[in-house]
């Protein structure tokens, strides 16, 4: 039996599935992969030869014995397997990233070395953007604020937050987000890349070890990387490997010296982005009470999108934010805007103000962005456009919802929490991982596939993004597309039994749309008798 951790603060259980590629799926990728390999090593032998036309740039004689500037793998990777198959990535866009996005047509006459346009361009139902509460468009609550703010402000401040950078609109957004989050003081930044990895080198220095999940985002390692700490990976969302990692910390010190560490940093996600789950918040927060240890946590795709109230992971679980001594949050997610934040301890953030090198170099937040930020955050709290927030909360968790049970329904193999908007679907293959792509695209469905190296071999998936702006007949729609193209590509792996939240879940929406029919057809046929009775009362009097 496995560990049960506890469920959100609505009192349901939690559930999460990672299912195991079939035997069969993962003989059968392997080969792909060797295949495509083989079939590499000929091409670039008969480029050599000069059979096949050569495209790419040559490496002069001179420069022949020169160190490597990249790895030769990652070159043959990118020339072979890559770019036959790059059509399925980087499609240029001519519209707001809504619900609905339109694609500049494209086509190439030599298997993905170049494109060109067609001049034509497609409509297509976006299941790929992050844009989890429909802010995302260039329509909305928030257009009238932003188009004031740009003529009053501009487009851009041109200068460092330490130098005349700030605005008082930043001042009015950090206020905000420490208020929205709990917590007593927060800092924005333009960009939330550079939010991770230039400010955790902040906090932890080589005397510090940083605990890390092992599917933490690139931003993340590479901040730790930067910091010098010494940095332990514990298994994805593993409280036990966890706490085995703080006890030898605790125990053993710093390697070499032994001495204890100044400070132990554990830095986990509240989404994580790629496999559809939600970090074990209490569990973690009670290890780091346990082992006097710290807490940061990136709430990129949990904030705005969990939670009641929209206050990410501490709000879905009904716990106190102030438990986690650093929050992290991006605004291009739920926000429909960009940047990051950081909030804790005003002291801590008053570091950062002058530490930082995000804060002390990188530029300002434009005042367009900023103030697209504060009204979405207002209204999220209820506090612009009454009600609104809420009934886009709620739509969220239940497109969510539906749509996974519906996934499960199709015996599709699908990764992660059910109440996580990012929503992937194991495909394995990279033939038909490729093909999942453009045969939706075919049928005016947008995804986003992620293959190896981004993935191990075997986990190679395709993304759902749900917003709270799809309506339920955008995600039948969807839904019956992927029904076709799985069953096309035969990549209905799982056998795992469909869960009960999930059976519940359908039985109740198919209940409902049958009584909805049954009252439509009761009132169409009452107007039906109504109007033949009124037609021969009608043709009684004139008679």
């Amino acid at each position: 039996m496995g560990r049960t951790y506890q469920g959100p603060a609505s009192g349901e259980p939690l559930f999460e599935r990672f299912g195991e590629t079939p035997l069969r799926t993962a003989v059968f990728t392997y080969i792909g992969y060797l295949l495509l390999n083989i079939l590499g090593r000929l091409q670039d032998f008969l480029r050599w030869c000069s059979v096949l036309p050569c495209p790419i740039s040559g490496e002069p004689e001179r420069t022949r014995s020169f160190v490597p500037l990249y790895s030769s793998y990652e070159a043959f990777y990118t020339r072979n397997l890559y770019r036959r198959v790059q059509d399925c990535w980087n499609r240029p866009i001519c519209s707001p990233p809504s619900v609905e996005i339109d694609l500049m047509d494209r086509f190439s006459a030599d298997f993905g070395w170049t494109f060109d346009f067609t001049g034509t361009k497609s409509r297509v139902l976006n299941l790929g953007s992050y844009n989890y509460l429909g802010f995302g468009a260039s329509n909305g609550p928030s257009v009238a604020a932003n188009e004031r703010i740009t003529y009053e402000f501009g487009v851009g401040v041109a200068s460092s937050r330490q130098e005349a950078g700030s605005l008082i609109l930043h001042r009015e957004l950090e206020n905000l987000v420490a208020e929205f989050l709990g917590m007593e003081a927060a800092i924005v930044f333009s960009m939330g890349f550079a939010t991770n990895s230039l400010n955790l080198p902040c906090l932890v220095d080589k005397h510090c070890c940083v605990v890390s999940d092992e599917l933490n985002h690139t931003s993340l390692v590479l901040g730790c990387r930067l910091s010098g700490a010494t940095i332990r990976r514990f298994k994805h969302n593993d409280i036990e490997d966890l706490e085995r990692i703080l006890e030898e910390a605790v125990v053993y010190g710093q390697p070499r010296t032994r001495r204890p560490y100044k400070k132990i940093l554990i830095v986990v996600e509240g989404i994580y982005s790629m496999e559809g789950s939600i970090v074990h918040l209490p569990e973690i927060i009670a290890l780091k009470k346990k082992y006097k240890a710290y807490l940061y946590v990136d709430e990129a795709h949990s904030i705005g999108a969990l939670g009641p109230r929209g206050g990410g992971v501490a709000d879905y679980f009904g716990i106190n934010p102030r438990d986690v001594d650093v929050f992290m949050g991006t605004f291009t997610k739920s926000f429909g805007s960009s940047g990051g934040y950081l909030a804790g301890p005003r002291r801590l953030i008053d570091y950062l103000r002058s530490c930082s090198h995000s804060a002390v170099y990188g530029g300002s937040m434009p005042a367009p962005i900023t103030q697209q930020i504060i009204t979405v955050m207002r209204i999220i709290m209820g506090r612009e456009v009454p009600g609104e927030g809420a009934n886009r909360i709620r739509r969220l968790a239940e497109n969510t919802r539906y749509f996974r049970a519906r996934l499960h329904e199709m015996r599709l193999t699908v990764y992660g929490n059910r109440d996580s908007p990012v929503v992937p679907v194991i495909i394995s293959m990279p033939a038909k991982l490729v093909a999942f792509s453009r045969e939706c695209l075919k049928r005016g469905l947008g995804t986003v596939i992620v293959g190896f190296p981004a993935t191990s071999l075997l986990l190679s998936r395709v993304r759902f993004c749900i917003s709270s702006a799809h309506t339920r007949e955008m995600l039948d729609r969807a839904l019956n597309v992927i029904d076709q193209v799985s069953e096309e590509l035969q990549i209905r792996y799982s056998n795992d039994p469909m869960p009960n939240w999930a059976l519940d879940l359908l039985a109740k929406e198919r209940t409902s749309t049958t009584v909805a029919h049954a009252l439509t057809n009761g009132v169409e046929s009452k107007s039906m008798v109504n109007g033949d009775l009124a037609g021969k009362t009608k043709a009684k009097k004139t008679d």
